[in-house]
């Protein structure tokens, strides 16, 4: 098996990009160690109520950053791939763009602390979590490492942060310091990051100040985005309006205890965006070539998305039970069965995510917002209906139902996306393996 997953991965000059993406795998698989480490650790020390407060927070600003990207990353790939010497232009209206997205972010969430019935504390944090999207606003500069190739320039000082915030958070569970202090050690993240790579962008002869911004441009971009910022959108109220509505049904501790087991179900969830965005200047590169080796690639990652899935599910079903009273305790008692519901979306994420860079290429993003807006409502409509009457577990069955229409159902709703509903189809149940057996037979 593992033979037939290199040869998948290795035709087709895929070599390149897995190179590429090694460096982001490794970081990431640092970060899940640390999360399923001092990450568990900080879960335990807070409590599920704590703990259910800050999950919480997350999750509303969760609600609103789409406006801060604006969809644009993907796009900001395409476009650097196409033309490479207009970089400057495009990095800069994309910066300033998502600049004025943070700021509507903060208008909404200043009304947002105004009208709810959150304590201080809650709002306080809600307020510091979205001022962190200014800063995310230089992750332009990530779209321009994906799209030379370069993830190493990603993962340098994402992993040093990594480190640091890691023994911050150590520091303050040993010396008993209280919630809000774990609010800045997030903020910490984001800023390592997002300055240590203006310092490897700029140490390669490239500088911000020669960033520029065009009207013309941004109207260019945000008519390509468009359909990608309703899908962020959409994508953000339904990955994280569970926990929102857990809150409001019930209380910040079964958020915590829901949160507990959502963040073990999703910490694989970077497995395909890693591989899918490295591998998206390959499948771009195929659609100029040929459009059978376009789909051959295009399946081969279906395929292998679907293994990959499988290949965490598996585990995680096993070892839940144990693993949810080593790693957070007796407090989180919950937390397990939740976690075998909801690690059952994860296939239908990692076709999706697949599927969405089809939609990328193929210029077909509003069949993608109406896919993700049928999971939307789904998910909405179950929440309501089940949070009340099972709790944490009612949430976390209409989690997985919606991701499953989400990704795998609806686009056979539509003549243009049926293609994809197969092809898909095909990866879930091993079509291709099976017929492969049956020939060497």
């Amino acid at each position: 098996m593992i033979q037939k997953i290199k040869n998948v991965i290795f035709q087709g000059g895929f070599l390149r990009y897995l190179k590429n993406t090694s460096w982001l795998m490794a970081e990431k698989v640092a970060r899940m160690v640390v999360a399923l480490t001092i990450g568990v650790w900080v879960a335990r020390y807070l409590g599920p109520n704590q703990f259910g407060v800050l999950s919480y927070a997350q999750s509303f600003v969760g609600l609103f950053t789409a406006f801060s990207t604006l969809g644009l990353n993907d796009i900001i790939v395409r476009e650097l791939v196409k033309d490479k010497d207009d970089k400057n232009l495009i990095l800069g209206t994309s910066f300033w763009m998502q600049i004025l997205g943070s700021c509507f972010i903060m208008f909404c969430l200043l009304i947002a602390v105004f009208v709810n019935n959150n304590d201080q504390l809650t709002n306080k944090i809600i307020l510091i979590l979205g001022g962190i999207t200014f800063i995310n606003s230089f992750g332009v500069i990530t779209s321009y490492f994906y799209s030379n190739v370069t993830s190493k320039n990603i993962v340098i000082p994402s992993f040093i942060g990594l480190l640091i915030s890691a023994g911050l958070k150590v520091f303050f569970i040993l010396n008993n310091y209280s919630l809000i202090y774990f609010v800045y050690v997030l903020v910490f993240d984001i800023a390592f990051l997002m300055f240590g790579q203006i310092y490897l962008y700029q140490r390669q002869g490239n500088f911000i100040r020669q960033w520029s911004f065009s009207t013309k441009k941004a109207k260019e971009l945000l008519l390509d985005a468009w359909p990608l910022i309703l899908s962020a959108i959409v994508i953000s109220i339904y990955m994280k309006i569970d926990q929102v509505m857990i809150k409001e049904f019930l209380n910040a501790e079964a958020v915590g205890q829901y949160s507990a087991a959502v963040r073990l179900s999703e910490a694989w969830y970077f497995i395909p965006m890693i591989i899918c965005s490295s591998l998206f200047p390959a499948i771009l590169n195929a659609k100029k070539i040929d459009e059978r080796l376009y789909f051959s690639r295009l399946q081969r990652l279906f395929n292998l998305m679907v293994v990959l899935g499988l290949s965490v599910v598996v585990p995680v079903l096993l070892l839940s039970d144990w693993g949810i009273e080593l790693l957070y305790g007796e407090a989180y008692n919950l937390s397990a069965t939740v976690l075998k519901i909801h690690i059952w979306a994860g296939v239908f994420v990692f076709l999706g995510v697949a599927n969405q860079k089809w939609f990328i290429s193929e210029n077909l993003q509003k069949y993608n917002i109406l896919c993700l807006a049928l999971g939307m409502l789904v998910n909405i409509v179950l929440n309501i209906l089940l949070i009340p009457k099972y709790g944490i577990l009612g949430a976390a069955y209409a989690t997985l139902i919606a991701q499953a229409i989400a990704s795998l159902f609806a686009p056979v709703l539509f003549k243009k996306t049926r293609k994809t509903f197969y092809m898909m189809v095909k990866a879930l149940f091993f079509i291709e393996t099976i017929k492969n057996s049956i020939k060497r037979i």
